[in-house]
């Protein structure tokens, strides 16, 4: 973390704490603002997915292999 904002973050833990979830929410919205180009490719990607699986290009894998496979990851 840089120093300045090294030096912000000691601030802000100063704050009371409604204050700091406040600040939370604020940098959190700020990170969360809508990309329209990256969502149409993240369209496309799935529209060239489902098309390659009804073609029978690419196959699925079942929800709960996948949890479980998960699952031995983490």
């Amino acid at each position: 973390m840089p120093q300045s904002a090294k030096a912000i973050f000691d601030q802000a833990l100063e704050l009371p704490s409604n204050d700091r979830a406040a600040l939370v929410e604020g940098l959190i919205a700020s990170l969360d603002q809508p990309n329209p180009a990256l969502d149409a490719m993240w369209l496309k990607e799935a529209e060239g997915r489902l098309a390659a699986y009804h073609a029978c290009e690419l196959g699925a894998v079942d929800a709960e292999r996948v949890f479980s496979d998960l699952g031995k990851n983490v």
